[in-house]
């Protein structure tokens, strides 16, 4: 297996095998090193194609057969990072662990010249104390953390997928992979477990009880990770429809963050807490039925707008919900099927694994939200 194209920024692959994606992610790791350098030796450089020295870099990458990935950097951060001696094209999904290694953030730095950039990062880095850790992937920099011992802790991606199935094969018999993808920000896969309806019970025992009828559902549990800051190793039970392969997001993750000397062990125990946490994330759900909500249109754009679903978004799914049900009132339970449509949107409109995963976070919040203190009537102000 070779992926020529990994380079590239905007890169990402979807899988239906998942000895596949095991495959592509060991490649990946094969591609890819750690690199820690003190953050006050790290300096970064616009690239200029019009100056004399942006010229000669490109001559240098056209000579290594490499002219696709450099300007591949050109048509993004158009941004090097140099440290002891090596110089790195900066990667897209790394802007952000940057700049907080830099202790600088707001929307202006987006906005100025890359050279401007290039010098403000250059003062406040070359006055950081401590180390950086450098994450190098497909011939980019895709990541600078805190390189400290308490700072970040590395977590490899092929070891952690392989600890899920170890476990998933001990804990859910019949386990099935229904999908992953790859993005240079995340990795994530979905497997569903089809003979294990059992951790349904209970809300199936609710849903008869309240007369509500949603069609079949297996449940299944979705695995993130990430080297760029963007993610835990993080596992979210979810409900998928069988008729439409939709997925609702339970809440209650288990998650391992990146730091505080994390590891394998760690992240083993985490998943053996997956089957008892299942349980509870239904009953949350199962909870709802027994919310019942006055001004359903009102009520969904302000808990959307709370857990941090984009006003454009929201306002698509509160405006579909109305097309359809009018202003009957309901329970929150029947609100929160219908904003799970937002992971579906983004998916349909194209959008990466990684912005999927965290729409799906944002959502889940809704099942610990009070419902009622955003149920009255009045204008919805965003």
């Amino acid at each position: 297996m070779s992926e020529t194209a990994c380079y590239m920024d905007g890169y990402s692959k979807s899988f239906n095998e998942e000895q596949e994606l095991l495959g592509f992610l060991r490649e990946r790791e094969e591609n890819a090193a750690w690199q820690t350098v003190p953050t006050r030796l790290v300096e970064f450089q616009a690239i200029d194609e019009e100056t004399l020295s942006g010229k000669m870099l490109l001559q240098s990458y056209t000579a290594m057969g490499k002219e696709e990935l450099i300007q591949d950097t050109l048509s993004n951060t158009r941004l090097l990072l140099k440290a002891e001696d090596n110089v790195y094209p900066v990667r897209s999904c790394a802007i952000a662990t940057i700049l907080s290694r830099a202790r600088i953030s707001g929307n202006a730095l987006s906005k100025v010249k890359k050279d401007v950039l290039a010098q403000i990062l250059n003062y406040c880095v070359g006055v950081a104390s401590g180390n950086a850790l450098l994450r190098l992937s497909d011939e980019k920099v895709s990541a600078m953390h805190g390189g400290d011992e308490s700072d970040y802790a590395i977590l490899e991606t092929p070891a952690l997928f392989e600890k899920v199935t170890g476990r998933l094969a001990k804990d859910f018999a019949g386990f099935r992979f229904a999908g992953g993808h790859f993005d240079h920000s995340m990795v994530t896969a979905i497997w569903e477990f089809p003979d294990n309806m059992e951790l349904l019970d209970a809300y199936q025992e609710a849903l008869d009880t309240h007369g509500i009828s949603i069609g079949k559902f297996k449940p299944a549990v979705r695995f993130s990770t990430s080297d760029t800051g963007v993610s835990g190793a993080n596992l979210y039970p979810l409900l998928i429809a069988e008729a439409s392969g939709k997925s609702i997001t339970l809440g209650s993750p288990l998650k391992l963050e990146h730091k505080h000397g994390a590891d394998l062990e760690k992240f083993d125990s985490q998943l053996g807490l997956l089957y008892p946490r299942y349980i509870d994330a239904v009953e949350q759900l199962g909870k709802l039925m027994e919310v019942y909500v006055s001004y359903p249109y009102n009520t969904m754009l302000r808990v959307m707008k709370r857990i941090g679903v984009t006003k454009k978004l929201a306002y698509q799914i509160a405006e579909q919900w109305q097309a359809q049900h009018g202003e009957t009132g309901c329970t929150a339970h029947d609100l929160y099927f219908a904003m799970c449509e937002a992971t579906f949107i983004l998916q349909c409109d194209g959008a990466s694994g990684s912005k999927v995963a965290q729409m799906e976070e944002n959502v889940s919040r809704a099942l610990k939200i009070k419902w009622e203190d955003y149920d009255y009537a009045g204008d919805v102000s965003w």
